[in-house]
């Protein structure tokens, strides 16, 4: 997998990127809330049960996925996780709060699980973990038999503009539908994938840099912008992918509910 996950992500650049961007992520991630929706929707659209006994959801944010399985499911206990630990506000704000609600901060990856899990789901946040198919089997390890994963995260398209023009904010591990089977443990079987680009437009360089920054998505970026350095890539961008006097930016989200088998 050396190939398909080149890079550690600096995840302390990341957790101050999204600190950042917290209080304005929930109202400018318009296609992250999407995503999240869609996800609960094909979870449930693949049979789900309508009550989960215990869930584990991890990038639980500012809780776009986590109110749309509360209103589609029922759980009698959740564990919300998040690299940034003021997302735990998150439980503060939420209309149906489980009985056995909590919230642990810090990397999935060093998480403490608890065993027997009916669900795990994640939205817009896998693409940050370089570690993935370690991460992916250690969660299957702790799903009970017949349990669910829930996940998106984002293809090889994702930002492709920025990409192209030597941006250094990618997320170490931008997959495309095709290689999640490799990235998945034997005994997790896909149930449905769908990878479909979103295109926002911006009508200037510094709007499109302001919704990066407000949501946090650019996690990795080292750049800081003088006012000729933003003249210059604005220019680069409109030469390249302006189209109709828009700057034009993609999303490459990648949806996949998935259930054990043994």
């Amino acid at each position: 997998m050396k190939d398909v996950l080149p890079q550690d992500p600096d995840q302390g650049r990341i957790r101050q990127s999204f600190r950042r961007g917290l209080e304005s992520y929930h109202r400018n991630a318009s296609v992250q809330a999407q995503i999240a929706a869609r996800l609960a929707q094909m979870l449930q659209d693949q049979g789900a049960p309508g009550q989960f006994r215990a869930v584990l959801e991890f990038g639980c944010g500012t809780g776009h996925l986590t109110g749309e399985l509360l209103q589609r499911f029922e759980t009698d206990s959740l564990l919300l996780n998040d690299l940034v630990p003021e997302a735990a506000l998150l439980l503060k704000n939420l209309r149906h709060t489980p009985a056995q609600a909590r919230f642990e901060a810090g990397p999935v990856e060093g998480l403490a699980l608890p065993q027997d899990l009916d669900l795990v789901a994640s939205a817009s946040t896998v693409q940050w973990i370089a570690g993935l198919p370690a991460l992916m089997a250690r969660l299957a390890a702790h799903l009970k038999p017949g349990g669910w994963l829930a996940l998106s995260g984002f293809g090889r398209s994702q930002f492709r503009e920025l990409a192209a023009l030597g941006s250094d904010a990618a997320a170490p591990a931008y997959l495309d539908a095709e290689e999640w089977p490799a990235v998945l443990p034997d005994g997790v079987e896909i149930l449905a994938i769908e990878q479909q680009p979103v295109e926002l437009e911006f009508e200037t360089a510094l709007a499109l840099l302001k919704h990066l920054r407000q949501t946090g998505v650019n996690g990795q970026a080292r750049q800081n912008w003088s006012r000729r350095c933003l003249q210059d890539f604005e220019s680069a961008y409109r030469a390249r992918f302006g189209r109709d006097g828009k700057l034009p930016l993609t999303y490459d989200p990648v949806l996949l509910i998935a259930r054990k088998t043994w």
